[in-house]
């Protein structure tokens, strides 16, 4: 399923969420024209390599971690992830205020990082990309408004149907896509890279677990803005 709107309308506009979007993208085409063995090095350097992390000095290790949350391999990578930050963030900021939504990004984009450590932590892969910590949006968002409609579209072998579903079916099909396909994956060679499956369910878990914490009081249980 691939997610296009949802009709939950902002109250605010989302300047965290804007800041992000551009962030990532600007990156992305800061190091776009790179040759592809001065992409390979800066990627190896500024990407998170779970083997490497425990014997990285400390300030670097840090480092690595938050840079690993705005790199992207490629444009199809960066636009997926910007198409979901894109639906979902602005509502989940409207409900965390712009300081609140900014803390749970980037504890989202760690956490979501450690889940994948812990599920690989003999990889000498380098990880990058923000889809830990947008996985943490679509958890909060979950649970925040459950029963917004997302404009969804449904690609059915030959046939590609349009649906409005409930954010709950939409999001948690989601997540339990990156369950079983993480589940399938272990025991796989660490140098195998692919989809950090466990850094999604990782971040997504953390969204969903904090999302009313972070939601300012009025916002907790999800809003009546649907339109």
């Amino acid at each position: 399923m691939i997610p296009l709107h949802d009709q939950v309308r902002s109250r605010s506009t989302p300047y965290v969420n804007h800041a992000l979007l551009t962030l990532n993208t600007v990156v992305f085409l800061a190091t776009y024209f790179y040759s592809a063995d001065a992409f390979r090095t800066f990627i190896l350097e500024r990407g998170l390599i779970p083997a490497q992390l425990t014997v990285r000095p400390a300030p670097e290790a840090f480092i690595d971690l938050f840079t690993s949350m705005f790199l992207h391999g490629n444009l199809v990578h960066l636009l997926g992830n910007m198409l979901y930050l894109w639906i979902f963030g602005d509502n989940v900021e409207d409900a965390m205020g712009h300081g609140g939504y900014a803390v749970f990004y980037l504890l989202g984009g760690l956490v979501a990082a450690l889940a994948h450590v812990l599920a690989n932590p003999f990889s000498t892969v380098p990880t990058v990309g923000a889809s830990g910590a947008i996985a943490a949006v679509l958890g909060a968002y979950m649970v925040l408004y459950p029963y917004s409609r997302v404009y969804t579209i449904i690609p059915l072998g030959f046939y590609v149907r349009m649906a409005l579903l409930p954010a709950v079916v939409v999001l948690g099909f989601w997540f339990v896509l990156q369950v079983v396909q993480g589940i399938a994956r272990l025991g796989m060679p660490a140098e195998i890279g692919g989809v950090a499956f466990w850094a999604h369910a990782g971040g997504f878990v953390y969204g969903a677990a904090l999302a009313r914490i972070f939601a300012r009081p009025r916002d907790a249980y999800g809003g009546p803005n649907y339109g």
